[in-house]
């Protein structure tokens, strides 16, 4: 069966204006196509096999991963969802990596100069494969809002990067999901670049039933891969 091209007007452009960095980050030119042959030899060209066996009992932790002396400070979310194509069958043994700042909006980066405090407890990363019915889980901290010098006040809303491996070198995509109700969105150039018929799919769901008792809030993030439902990607244009 055929695959649904992909939706390349649901993605950021590489270039935005209010997205001042992306002058400079983003390509100028246009791509080299690989060619029918060699676009088919590099998808054949596999990765190491990710499976479960290949992440560690607390990588998907990310309250645990990184512990020296207690717990992390901030508040407690599990995020989980499926990974998806655009028939919305289950993608199985993907590796999913999430990366984040602290609660306190910084992250561990010799970069990241944000005054605020490090969190000698949160590294702030951890990866998951994705089980039989393509679904991942993680349970984190939820990260703080930090300014970012793109413009005079600018800040970040609170975000999650996300990564997905599939099966071969050509098979890394990379977005990012925020957090429903927060007042920051509407003035993020990031977020703001990508299209406005597609950018609720960079919001992840509060769900009652990911939610754990008397423990964390739980949020909801399907990710598809392609078609007109796709969750737009920060490197498929």
């Amino acid at each position: 069966m055929s695959t649904s091209p992909r939706a390349w007007q649901d993605n950021p452009a590489n270039i935005s204006s209010d997205y001042k960095s992306s002058a400079t980050r983003g390509p100028t030119k246009a791509p080299i196509s690989l060619g029918e042959a060699n676009a088919s030899s590099l998808s054949q060209i596999t990765g190491p096999g990710f499976s479960s066996a290949n992440v560690g009992a607390d990588d998907a932790n990310l309250t645990r991963n990184a512990r020296v002396n207690g717990e992390p400070l901030g508040e407690r979310i599990i995020v989980g969802g499926r990974l998806v194509d655009e028939r919305g069958k289950a993608i199985p043994d993907a590796v999913i990596e999430v990366w984040q700042a602290n609660a306190c909006g910084r992250y561990v980066d010799r970069a990241d100069q944000h005054d605020a405090p490090l969190d000698p407890n949160f590294l702030g990363a951890g990866r998951c494969a994705t089980d039989g019915d393509g679904r991942y889980r993680f349970c984190t901290i939820k990260p703080g809002a930090y300014p970012w010098g793109n413009h005079h006040n600018a800040w970040r809303p609170a975000h999650i990067h996300i990564s997905v491996f599939g099966p071969s070198i050509a098979t890394r995509l990379i977005t990012q999901f925020y957090f429903p109700g927060d007042p920051l969105l509407a003035l993020d150039p990031i977020f703001m670049a990508t299209p406005e018929h597609a950018r609720h799919r960079l919001i992840a769901d509060f769900d009652l039933d990911t939610t754990q008792p008397d423990y964390a809030l739980g949020y909801q993030f399907d990710i598809v891969l392609r078609g007109s439902d796709s969750t737009p990607w920060e490197n498929a244009s």
